[in-house]
Order: C-alpha cells, then structure tokens, then sequence
C-alpha cells in the first residue's frame, strides 16, 4: 500500500503543479510563451521533488508508460502493474481536481482545446521517447540517484522544443481533460496523445537497447 500511496501522491503533486500553475499563469499573464515558462518551471520543480521524496517508496513511475516498460523489462510483476496505473490515474485526476478548486473553478470542467495534428503527435512520440530513454540509462547503469535533476530537465526541455509541450504521459494526460484551462486538453484529443505516447515508449526503449548493445 506504501507503494501505491507514492505513487498516488507523486502524481497528485505532480497534475496540481501543471494545471495550478497553468491557472496562475493565464490570470497573470496573456503572453503565451510567458505562460508556458511559469508552467513549465512549476512542472520541473515539482517532478524533481515528487521523484527524489517517493523514488526509494515506489521508483517514482508516476507514468502509465514506465510502468509498462518496467513491466516489459520483468522489473514488476503485471497485478502491481495494474495496481501502479490505477494509482497514477487516480491521483492525477485528484490533482487536477484540486488545482480546479483552489482557483474556483468547478471541481472538473471538460477541457475544449484541441490538440491534434501530425506534427503535435510526433512531437509527443520524441518527447516520450525521450523520457524513456533516459529512465532505462539511469536504471541499467544504476544511476538512479540523479533521476531528480536528469529526468525533470528532459521534461523541461521537451516542453519548449516538442510542439505538443511534453505531455509524454497517459494519466496526466487524462487528468489535463479535467481543466478547461491553459493546460488543458480536450477529450477528443486524448487518443491520438494516447497512441503516440505509446508509440514513443516502444521507441525509446528500443533506441536504449540498441544503444545498450553497442
């Protein structure tokens, strides 16, 4: 339960950095790029905290997608799989919950803002990519220790190089649907965020076991 209750609470930590954050940017702010800096700072603080407080707890997946390339890679058996899933799904849906509250908004108000195109998805295809592959360096070379400085700059970065922002994660990409806000997504969007991030897993890891093999 330990396990799960980390992985719960990194993610609610995690969704209410990016959803708040979004909302304090937008009301600060009608600069764009001056709202995607505040969110993308608050996203990296956050993570980097989330990480280093739960990673000894859990591994700190707080990702759908890590959690299946552990369980790909025989690091986790499939029932805690699942059980990590709902857990991450759970608490990103809180958090977003109680960044809407906070701001007073209603408790979920569906997000209209579409993202879709190729050139977004392929932008969410390297941005996961990414992650993946620098979470299976950092466990096969046992590195770990460094996961909350490298992992959170490669999120960092992706939010301003990748034309989707990173998202790079299915559970906080359904908790964004919850928050008709700046970092929003509407639902109709979700899927093709789904695929892709699933597309850009198997990517990654692929890329590190050839890399891996050299």
């Amino acid at each position: 339960m330990k396990k799960l209750y980390a992985e719960f609470l990194g993610m609610l930590t995690l969704v209410m950095a990016i959803v708040g954050s979004g909302i304090m940017a937008q009301n600060l702010s009608h600069d764009v790029a001056v709202q995607l800096l505040m969110n993308g700072i608050s996203t990296v603080l956050a993570l980097g905290i989330a990480i280093k407080l739960f990673a000894k707890s859990s591994g700190a997946h707080f990702n759908p997608v890590v959690t299946l390339v552990a369980l790909v890679n025989n690091r986790i058996r499939s029932s805690r799989a699942l059980q990590f899933i709902a857990a991450q799904i759970a608490g990103a849906c809180a958090g977003a919950i109680l960044a809407n509250l906070m701001f007073d908004f209603g408790a979920v108000n569906l997000s209209t803002k579409t993202r879709s195109g190729i050139g977004l998805l392929l932008g969410e295809v390297i941005a996961t990519a990414g992650l993946i592959f620098v979470i299976e360096y950092l466990v096969s070379k046992e590195k770990t220790e460094i996961a909350p400085i490298i992992v959170p700059a490669w999120i960092g970065s992706a939010y301003f190089f990748t034309s989707s922002t990173s998202f790079a994660n299915p559970a906080v990409t359904i908790s964004r649907t919850l928050s008709d806000t700046f970092a929003g997504i509407a639902p109709s969007s979700v899927l093709g965020f789904f695929v892709a991030q699933v597309i850009g897993a198997l990517v990654g890891l692929a890329a590190y076991r050839v890399y891996d093999s050299k």
